[in-house]
């Protein structure tokens, strides 16, 4: 029997151009979600912005909210917030629980 192992690259931070392909968008939806402050950039200018962890995971999702939603930038802010709320009220609930 043939074994496999499954080795994940792991990515640190991801440059604007990288977070554009690895969301299909294009530079500027990606730089207006950095106007609306869904994401939050390492760096000073667009040229050296970094992308981390969780911006990578939150570009990810507000891609798929506008793509398959058609949601505005200013609408994915919002969704965005109201979904981490309620994980964190869930996760407060599930503590709580457990005592």
């Amino acid at each position: 029997m043939k074994v496999t192992t499954l080795q994940s690259d792991l990515v640190e931070a991801l440059s604007l151009q990288d977070l554009c392909r690895f969301c299909q968008a294009d530079e500027t939806w990606v730089i207006e979600l950095v106007e609306h402050g869904v994401l939050e950039p390492m760096g000073s200018t667009s040229g050296n912005w970094r992308f981390f962890g969780t911006s990578i995971v939150r570009a990810k999702k507000a891609r798929r909210l506008n793509r398959d939603l058609g949601i505005n930038t200013a609408g994915i802010a919002l969704v965005l917030d109201l979904l981490e709320e309620r994980d964190d009220v869930l996760r407060r609930l599930a503590q709580h629980e457990a005592i």
